[in-house]
C-alpha cells in the first residue's frame, strides 16, 4: 500500500466514524440478582468486550455504613463486620445495580436507588431537611433554553431539586457555545437537550429526565407544561422573543410561576403566575405592545421592542452595554461568561428550592451584582462643573442703561408689533435647541444678551456656536421689521465691559425693502430624516448662494458629489462618536440636550425631544444603551464604537449636497455675520422644499484643536485623530489656512419632521421695562 493509499483509507475511516444513537438520553439497568438482566449483561459484554467497566462498589458500601453509624468513628475491622451484616450474603457483584451508559460505552456499579439518593442527598442536610429533600422529589420543573440553562439544570440535579426535570432547545452544540456550556469537544453537533441529559445521567442515573430536542413551538408547549403533570416552576433560560412572551402567557393560564436568569449583574426574574392569577407578564413591561405580533416578528427592528423590556437596557452593567453597542460590529450577538452562567446557574437553582419549598412567595427582579458587591469602591467622576450664571433683570437693566445712542432719532414701536418681533428672534434655531438668548426692551430698544448658564458647554468654545445662533435671531429680527415697514439698526458688542450684552437695536418706520424669505421663518426646522439622494439642481444652488451675496465675510461651499458625501458622512459619523467619547461631550449631550420623556420635553420647552430624533426602535435602543458614560468608555478604551458613527454617518450618505459655512477669521462680530447667512441659506432653503440638518461636532471640535492651545481638554489620541479628520475635510472643501469652517449642514429633499422641538415661552426669554417696573 502506498503512502497515497493509507492516507485515503484513513481519510475514509474517519469520514464513517463510529456508528452512534447520537439521540440515546437514557442508560440501562442490570441488576445481577434478576436472571434476566444478569444474562443480558453477559451478552452486552460478549458484543462490546471493550466496554470499560468502573466498580467502586466498596467504596460506597463503607460510606454507606458510615453514614448509618454517624455518632461513632469505626474501625476498618468494624466496617468490614457491619457491611456483611448490610449484605446478607448477597455477593458484592450482585449487590446494587449496573449502570450501562450506551454513549460513553462504560459500565458503571452503584448502590441501587434508594441507597443512592440517600447517600447522593447525605451532604445537603440540613441546609436542606429529609422532608424537604423528598418534596422537591415530587416537583416538575421545565427549563427552555441550554445554553445557559444546562448550568440550572445541573445545579439542580446535583442538589437533587426535582422529580422531572423537562428541557427543551432545538439547537446543536457549536464551538461558540463551549465559553459558557460545559462540555467536551466530542459533542460538537449534538443536540444540547442530549448533552445536559446525558451529563444528568452520568450523575444521578435515576433522575427523570424529558427531552424536547425541537426546542419549544406552538404545537408542544402546552404538553412541555402540562403533560404527565403540570409543571411546578418554569424556567426561561430561551433567546427567542416569541417563545418568552409566549411560554409566559401559557404559564399565567395555568398558574405556573416563571423564573429567568439573566447572567448580567445576577439578574433574577421571577413572576408568581400561582400566586398572582391576574398578574401582567413580564411585570407589566410590555403592555403598550400587541403581544399578538410578536411571532411575526423576524428583524432586529421588529423584536427590538419586545426586546427592550425583557433585558431591562437601563439596568444591563456597563460592560453589556458597551458590548450591545458592538453587536452587528464587531461581534454577532449578545456575550456572555461561563463565571456569570455558572453563577446564575446556582442563584436560579437557590431561588428554586425556595419557590418550590413555599419560602419565597414573592415576584420581582433582583441583581446580585458582583462588581457592586466586591469590586472598587472608588467611582469615575462623571460630572462637571459650569460656572456661569445668568443675568438678573436688574443686571439686564442696569448695562441697558449704559448704552449710548446709536441714532439720533429712533421710534417707539407698538405692543403687537414688539410681540411680532419677539416671536422672531424665538423661532431662530440653536445647537441642542439651547436658546441661549435673553432679550430685554426698555421701552424704545431691544438688548440681546447671551444667556450664557444655557449655552456653557464643551462644545462650544469661545461661545463659537452661541455667537452663530445670535446672527441667526438677529436677521430673523432685521426679516420680520423690514415685513412690518420697520428699519432696524443694530450695534454689537456695545459695552466693552459686558461681554454677555450681545447687541442693541433701535427701530425707525421707515419704507424698506421686505424680503421673502420672511414667509418662512416658522416653517423652517430642522430635520433628522433621511434623504432620497436627489440631486440639486444648478438653479436651487444658485438661489443658496444669492441668499448670502450681501455678507462680505461669508462664503458657501456645497459639495453634490457622490464620492464626497460619502467621505464627509465618514467624517462627521466619526465625529460625533469622538465627541461622545469625550466625558464631557458625553455628558452635555445625553443629560443637558437630550428630553428623555415627552414630560421633560414640555417642562423644559428647550433641549431635543427624542422623538424630534425620529430613531427606529434600534437606534432607540442604541441612544438608551450609549446614555451610560461608562459602556461608552469602554468601548473608546476597546477603540471600537463604530455603531456611534453610524446614525450621522447614515443621514449624511442621502443628502442631496452638503453646505459648509466659511469665513476668513476667527472673530464673534464675523461668527454672528456667519450665523445671519446661515439663517439666510436655511430659509432659502425652506422656501426651495429642500429639508436642512446642522451636523457640527466636526466643525465644533476642529476650532477648539486649532484654537484651545492650553485648553483643548481632551484626550491626545482624540486631538489627533480630529487634526486627521481635518485635514481630509479642508481637502474635500479644498479650505485653505485662512478659511475657517463654522457650520456644516446636509440638503436633502424629504418629508417634514413629524414632531418640532418646544420653545421656550416669550415670557422666559422676554423682559421689559414694564415688567421691571412691576
Amino acid at each position: 500500500m502506498t503512502a497515497n493509499d493509507s492516507t485515503l483509507d484513513l481519510v475514509n475511516r474517519l469520514s464513517a466514524g463510529q456508528p452512534s444513537d447520537s439521540d440515546v438520553v437514557t442508560p440501562l439497568f442490570f441488576r445481577l440478582g434478576n436472571i434476566d438482566d444478569s444474562q443480558g449483561l453477559i451478552r452486552l459484554l460478549d458484543r462490546k468486550p471493550y466496554i470499560r467497566i468502573f466498580d467502586s462498589i466498596d467504596q460506597q458500601l463503607t460510606e454507606l455504613i458510615k453514614s448509618y453509624h454517624p455518632k461513632f468513628t469505626l474501625s476498618d475491622d468494624e466496617i468490614r463486620s457491619l457491611t456483611a451484616k448490610h449484605l446478607a450474603g448477597i455477593p458484592k457483584k450482585e449487590y446494587g445495580v449496573w449502570v450501562y451508559y450506551p454513549w460513553s460505552e462504560t459500565l458503571v456499579h452503584l448502590l441501587d436507588e434508594d441507597e443512592f439518593i440517600h447517600m447522593r442527598t447525605s451532604r445537603n442536610r440540613y441546609k436542606i431537611t429529609q422532608d424537604e429533600q423528598a418534596l422537591l422529589m415530587t416537583k416538575r420543573i421545565g427549563v427552555i433554553g441550554l445554553s445557559v440553562g444546562q448550568s440550572v439544570s445541573l445545579t439542580l440535579c446535583m442538589e437533587r431539586g426535582f422529580g422531572e426535570l423537562r428541557i427543551a432547545d432545538f439547537d446543536e452544540l457549536e464551538i461558540t457555545n463551549l465559553n459558557r456550556l460545559r462540555s467536551g469537544l466530542h459533542n460538537m453537533g449534538l443536540k444540547k437537550t442530549v448533552i445536559v441529559a446525558r451529563e444528568i445521567a452520568e450523575i444521578d442515573p435515576f433522575l427523570k429526565v424529558t427531552c424536547y430536542h425541537e426546542g419549544i413551538t406552538d404545537r408542544n408547549l402546552e404538553d412541555f407544561l402540562l403533560q404527565d403533570g403540570k409543571l411546578d416552576l418554569l424556567i426561561d433560560e430561551c433567546d427567542g422573543v416569541d417563545v418568552k412572551i409566549n411560554c409566559r402567557l401559557a404559564a399565567k393560564k395555568y398558574g405556573i410561576p416563571v423564573l429567568m436568569e439573566a447572567s448580567d449583574r445576577g439578574t433574577v426574574d421571577i413572576e408568581r403566575f400561582d400566586l398572582e392569577p391576574e398578574r401582567p407578564i413580564l411585570h407589566g413591561f410590555v403592555e403598550h405592545l400587541d403581544l399578538s405580533n410578536v411571532q411575526r416578528a423576524k428583524t432586529m427592528e421588529e423584536k427590538l421592542p419586545y426586546i427592550l423590556p425583557i433585558v431591562g437596557i437601563e439596568t444591563m452593567s456597563p460592560r453589556l452595554k458597551a458590548s450591545a453597542i458592538e453587536i452587528g460590529q464587531t461581534i454577532s450577538t449578545w456575550p456572555q461568561l461561563a463565571s456569570a452562567v455558572a453563577f446564575g446557574g446556582g442563584m436560579a437553582a437557590d431561588v428554586c428550592r425556595r419557590v418550590l419549598l413555599g419560602q419565597f412567595n414573592q415576584s420581582g427582579r433582583y441583581f446580585i451584582d458582583l462588581d457592586e458587591l466586591i469590586g472598587d469602591q472608588v467611582k469615575p467622576n462623571l460630572t462637571f462643573k459650569y460656572t456661569e450664571r445668568s443675568l438678573s433683570l436688574d443686571e439686564m437693566a442696569a448695562a441697558a442703561s449704559r448704552v449710548p445712542p446709536i441714532v439720533e432719532h429712533a421710534d417707539i414701536i407698538t405692543d403687537d408689533e414688539i410681540r411680532e418681533l419677539v416671536s422672531a428672534v424665538g423661532a431662530a434655531p440653536s445647537p441642542g435647541n439651547n436658546q441661549p438668548w435673553k432679550w430685554y426692551h426698555d421701552g424704545k430698544r431691544f438688548y440681546l444678551f447671551h444667556d450664557i448658564e444655557r449655552s456653557e458647554s464643551f462644545g462650544d468654545f469661545q461661545n463659537m456656536a452661541s455667537y452663530i445662533t445670535f446672527g441667526t435671531a438677529i436677521e430673523n429680527l432685521q426679516l420680520k421689521a423690514n415685513e412690518l415697514g420697520i428699519r432696524v439698526v443694530e450695534s454689537l458688542f456695545p459695552l466693552d465691559d459686558c461681554s454677555r450684552l450681545i447687541a442693541v437695536f433701535s427701530f425707525i418706520y421707515s419704507p424698506v425693502e421686505k424680503d421673502e424669505l420672511s414667509h418662512f421663518l416658522n416653517i423652517r426646522c430642522t430635520s433628522r430624516r433621511k434623504g432620497n439622494g436627489d440631486k440639486l439642481s444648478g438653479d436651487i444652488i444658485g438661489n443658496l448662494q444669492h441668499a448670502v451675496r450681501h455678507f462680505d465675510n461669508i462664503r458657501l461651499k456645497i459639495v453634490t458629489g457622490n464620492e464626497q458625501i460619502q467621505h464627509l458622512a465618514a467624517i462627521a459619523g466619526e465625529a460625533e462618536k469622538l465627541r461622545l467619547f469625550i466625558p464631557q461631550g458625553h455628558y452635555e449631550l445625553f443629560e443637558k440636550e437630550l428630553r428623555w420623556t415627552q414630560r421633560e420635553a414640555l417642562e423644559t420647552k428647550d433641549g431635543l425631544d427624542i422623538q424630534t430624533l425620529e430613531l427606529s426602535p434600534k437606534d432607540a435602543i442604541g441612544f438608551r444603551v450609549a446614555r451610560d458614560p461608562i459602556a461608552v468608555k469602554l468601548v473608546a478604551e476597546w477603540g471600537l464604537g463604530r455603531a456611534l458613527e453610524n446614525m450621522t454617518g447614515d443621514l449624511m450618505k442621502t443628502a442631496s449636497a452638503i453646505g459648509l459655512v466659511v469665513i476668513p477669521k476667527f472673530d464673534r462680530a464675523i461668527l454672528i455675520e456667519a450665523g445671519k447667512a446661515v439663517e439666510r441659506i436655511w430659509l432659502s432653503a425652506t422656501k426651495n422644499r429642500l429639508s436642512m440638518q446642522p451636523v457640527l461636532a466636526s466643525v465644533l471640535h476642529f476650532a477648539r484643536v486649532i484654537h484651545g492651545k492650553d485648553a483643548v481638554d481632551m484626550p491626545d489620541w482624540i486631538q489627533k485623530r480630529f487634526g486627521e479628520l481635518k485635514s481630509e475635510f479642508d481637502g474635500i472643501f479644498q479650505n485653505t489656512n485662512s478659511d475657517e469652517s463654522v457650520f456644516l449642514f446636509r440638503l436633502f429633499y424629504g418629508d417634514p419632521p413629524e414632531i418640532k422641538s418646544l420653545r421656550l415661552d416669550t415670557d422666559q426669554f422676554f423682559y421689559s421695562s414694564k415688567s421691571h417696573g412691576s
